[in-house]
């Protein structure tokens, strides 16, 4: 078995497809499933992450949006607010508990819109994200030898969260070069913030950058539409992180399985999550792309909320034997940790990482 590694060491390693010592570890609760958890007997926040022993740390978050702080209550009941936001749009949300929101308007419908209001408001904001807090972060991360990443929104999931889902598809059909235009703005945008951390030395081990652009079904779009519009700007973040000796982690939800040869000219290292439920499957997947791609996540939640050990082992051990193959695995729920599994099952999963995950 290969000595013990830093989790800095450990990561590297998986998204190179070298020997490690163990599969590397992340995930990530809802705020309804701690409390289910403490309910049932762990004591705090800090139990969840002794249990884990995650490997990464974020040091920050980028979301260029055109209004910072704007957060205009419209509408308010017991238990939702109506609200016009820092993109533009008004969306309800639940105020009590976790959930999508209803996005019940989007005030950017146009390309003249985009060109009159919202690009020369983007263009005018500062970075959107502080040095400070993130040296601190970093700080923090290297005590405890984490990977360190940074993290943001991509163009695409910038576009939807702008104008919305009929209005970006429409337009990728009917209006191509607009959709260009707001992808390569907000491309800048998340660049220069990055950029921003780099010139103060705050030089992670990667960039995480988190877009859906699939649903249950498939992609939101053809291959053909991805290498046209959305690939050169997801290019340039590969080529922005690889040119600094960093690796570039893609988050898309979704079944994107035919997106994948596109990913991986986008130059992404990793995917995740992978979520099990939309067909995405490493048992699958790995034996494709094993050699140039790590996968992370694709355990099946929905597995894990049946709470059933034998059904829960055959997830974890199939999924593991599978993504460990090529030594390019990270472990990870297929999306996050619902309130339905239980703290007994969770702490089961771990056990199985700990038997099964190891390499020897």
């Amino acid at each position: 078995m290969p000595k013990s590694m830093t989790s800095r060491e450990r990561v590297n390693a998986a998204m190179q497809r070298r020997d490690h010592d163990r599969i590397p570890r992340n995930d990530g609760p809802w705020p309804e499933t701690y409390e289910r958890w403490k309910q049932e007997g762990m004591q705090n926040d800090e139990a969840f992450e002794r249990v884990l022993r995650r490997d990464f740390s974020g040091l920050c978050w980028t979301w260029p949006v055109p209004f910072p702080g704007r957060h205009e209550v419209l509408e308010e009941t017991d238990e939702t607010q109506l609200v016009r936001g820092s993109m533009g749009k008004i969306e309800r949300s639940w105020k009590d508990k976790s959930g999508t929101p209803e996005h019940v308007d989007f005030d950017c419908d146009s390309r003249d819109k985009w060109e009159i209001v919202y690009k020369p408001a983007l263009l005018a904001t500062d970075p959107h994200v502080s040095p400070t807090d993130a040296g601190k972060a970093l700080g923090a991360a290297r005590a405890l030898e984490h990977w360190t990443h940074y993290s943001g929104i991509e163009s695409f999931e910038a576009m939807r969260q702008l104008v919305g889902d009929v209005v970006l598809m429409t337009a990728m059909a009917d209006d191509p070069e607009w959709v260009r235009d707001m992808s390569s703005t907000y491309t800048d945008l998340i660049l220069r913030d990055f950029d921003a951390l780099m010139e103060a030395d705050v030089a992670p081990d990667g960039v995480w950058v988190f877009g859906d652009i699939g649903y249950r079904n498939g992609p939101f779009f053809s291959p053909r539409m991805y290498d046209e519009l959305i690939l050169p700007d997801h290019r340039r973040i590969g080529d922005w992180a690889h040119a600094r000796g960093l690796k570039y982690i893609y988050h898309t939800d979704g079944d994107v399985r035919s997106l994948i040869p596109g990913l991986l000219n986008a130059g992404a290292d990793c995917i995740q999550p992978m979520e099990a439920k939309a067909g995405m499957d490493v048992r699958e997947l790995a034996p494709m792309y094993g050699d140039r791609l790590t996968f992370f996540g694709n355990i099946d939640m929905t597995v894990a909320c049946t709470n059933d050990k034998a059904l829960v082992e055959e997830e974890v051990c199939s999924k593991l034997e599978a993504g460990m193959a090529n030594k390019g695995y990270i472990y990870h729920s297929d999306h996050s940790v619902p309130p339905g599994v239980s703290w007994e099952t969770y702490q089961f999963i771990i056990e199985l990482l700990d038997r099964h995950g190891v390499y020897v």
